[in-house]
């Protein structure tokens, strides 16, 4: 993992670096800038108010690169903007509750198949309220944190609690597409979120014609120039 976090701190860095007029999707509101990095005291009373445990990976990134920012969309929101069930409209008086676990394993979505025409007004009315009861019942999205906006009301979300653990679950109910594992970043298997967050920044340095120097790049240009092929970045000076 800790390869992985220094990865994709060097990768922020040159992507802040080549897109210096915010041309990627999201990047004029982020600016690719992040938040302080929270300390584990924090994360820990987090975790004991509301009875979860954070995935490694996040808690690492917290830890290490940030506490929200510049990411996927219109970036990552803060530990404490998390929980929030609605990242358009922030309101404390409709939040999340990671507590319970999460109710999904497979994508679901419910369509609304009303018995009656449209012209029945009433009824049709009675059989779409009670649809829309169920479809946006808030148990739907128990045991996630939300942690990113992608935007026309649809979020990014890590679940924290249930079999999904640790996997990134996308909310489209808002456009009838139902609950799903995110694939809007072109991975086809259900991902994690440090995973996740690399890909993105992976995405962005092809949509901008550019390949990322890692580490592990800079490292090896580095020894082919001076002559020491083979010898470990932090051994050549």
């Amino acid at each position: 993992m800790n390869e992985q976090i220094a990865r994709i701190k060097a990768k922020i860095n040159q992507l802040k670096k080549l897109d210096k007029g915010y041309s990627l999707f999201g990047s004029k509101k982020h600016k690719y800038r992040l938040n302080p990095t929270i300390p584990i005291s924090k994360i820990k009373q987090f975790e004991l108010t509301h009875k979860i445990n954070l995935p490694n990976e996040y808690v690492a990134f917290l830890m290490s690169i940030g506490n929200g920012g510049a990411g996927p969309f219109y970036g990552l929101e803060p530990l404490e903007n998390s929980l929030f069930d609605d990242l358009d409209y922030k309101r404390s008086d409709s939040l999340l509750n990671p507590s319970e676990p999460f109710l999904h394993i497979e994508p679901w979505n419910l369509k609304f198949n009303p018995t009656v025409e449209e012209e029945n007004e009433e009824e049709f009315q009675k059989q779409l309220s009670l649809h829309e009861e169920k479809y946006y019942a808030s148990e739907q999205r128990n045991g996630v944190l939300a942690i990113c906006n992608y935007g026309c009301a649809v979020s990014l979300n890590l679940v924290v609690n249930g079999q999904e653990y640790g996997i990134i679950w996308t909310d489209d109910r808002g456009s009838d597409g139902g609950i799903h594992p995110s694939h809007e970043l072109g991975n086809e298997d259900k991902i994690t979120f440090l995973n996740w967050y690399e890909l993105w920044l992976d995405n962005s340095f092809k949509e901008l014609g550019h390949k990322p120097s890692t580490p592990d790049t800079i490292a090896t240009e580095i020894a082919e120039k001076d002559g020491h092929r083979g010898k470990p970045w932090w051994k050549i000076w």
